[in-house]
C-alpha cells in the first residue's frame, strides 16, 4: 500500500514516529507521500525526508488555508525549495472557503501559479479543496489545453464531481472518510471505477473508524483498504495492486 497523503512530520508524533512508521510497514504500507503545508513546515517535513528516506517521498506546496497577506513570499519559499529538490508533486494546493472566504482571490492566483510549476516541473498536483469545486474546476479550465495529471486529495463532492474529475484525468483520494457511518461517500465512489482511486490518511487527521477521534497514522490504511474492497466486493487484494500501481504511475515511485 501506498499512503498518498500524510503530514508524519507534524509535532503529534514527535514523541513516536519511528514507531509509527515500524507499524505502518509491519502492515504493508510501503511509501508514505508528505505533503507540505507551508514555510513553517519544510523543516519539519525535511527532517522526515532524511530520517526515513526509504519510506518517506515528499510533495511541496503553498496550502490554501496558507494563504494570507505574505502569500507573495510564501510563495516564493515554495518555489525555491520546489525547484531546488526532489519532489513528486505540487502540493498540496488548491482552495478551501470552508471557514474563511477573506483571501480567495489570493487563493485562486496561488493555485494557478502554482498549477503552473507543476506542469513545467512535469509533476502531478494534489489538490486540497473545500467548499470550493466550483472555483476549482473553473481555476483548472484554464488549463485546458494542458491539463496536470493529479489527485483531489480526501474527496469530498457528490458524483457530479467525482464523475467531473475523472472525466478531467485526475484520480480520487479516499481515506478515513469513507468509513463513517454519516458519510455517503462509499455509494458515491461506487459509481466511480476503483481504477481512478488512491488510497490516503491524512494523518494525523480524519481516522477512520473504529479509530474516529483518535490521532491519524499510516497503519490505518488498511481500514480504508478493507472498506474499498466491501464497497466494490472484490478482495483486499486487488484493491491493494490497483491502488498501489495508480500510486506508483501517478507521482512516479518505485517500491
Amino acid at each position: 500500500m501506498v499512503d498518498t497523503h500524510s503530514h508524519i512530520y507534524s509535532e503529534e508524533f514527535d514523541d513516536d514516529r519511528n514507531f509509527v512508521v515500524e507499524n505502518a510497514q509491519k502492515v504493508g504500507v510501503q511509501k508514505v507521500i508528505l505533503a507540505n503545508v507551508d514555510s513553517l513546515s519544510m523543516p519539519r517535513l525535511q527532517q522526515t525526508l532524511t530520517e526515513f528516506p526509504n519510506f518517506c517521498v515528499s510533495a511541496m506546496g503553498l496550502h490554501p488555508t496558507s494563504v494570507k497577506e505574505n502569500y507573495i513570499a510564501e510563495l516564493q519559499t515554495v518555489k525555491e525549495n520546489l525547484y531546488n529538490q526532489n519532489h513528486v508533486a505540487v502540493g498540496e494546493i488548491g482552495l478551501d472557503l470552508y471557514w474563511d472566504d477573506t483571501f480567495k482571490n489570493e487563493q485562486i492566483l496561488a493555485f494557478e501559479q502554482q498549477i503552473a510549476w507543476a506542469l513545467e516541473l512535469n509533476l502531478p498536483v494534489i489538490i486540497h479543496n473545500r467548499k470550493a469545486f466550483a472555483e476549482v474546476f473553473a481555476s483548472l479550465h484554464k488549463f485546458r489545453k494542458n491539463m496536470p495529471k493529479g489527485v483531489f486529495h480526501c474527496f469530498s463532492g457528490g458524483i457530479e464531481e467525482a464523475k467531473k474529475a475523472v472525466e478531467l484525468g485526475f484520480l480520487l483520494g479516499i481515506g478515513g472518510v469513507v468509513t463513517y457511518k454519516n458519510s455517503n461517500l462509499g455509494e458515491i465512489i461506487a459509481q466511480i471505477s476503483v481504477e481512478n482511486l488512491l488510497l490516503e490518511t491524512d494523518a494525523p487527521y480524519l481516522a477512520p473508524v473504529p479509530f474516529r477521534g483518535k490521532r491519524n497514522e499510516p497503519k490505518y490504511l488498511v481500514e480504508v483498504l478493507q472498506k474499498l474492497s466491501s464497497v466494490f466486493a472484490v478482495s483486499d487484494e486487488k484493491i491493494d495492486v490497483i491502488t498501489t500501481e495508480n500510486a506508483c504511475k501517478l507521482f512516479k515511485i518505485s517500491l
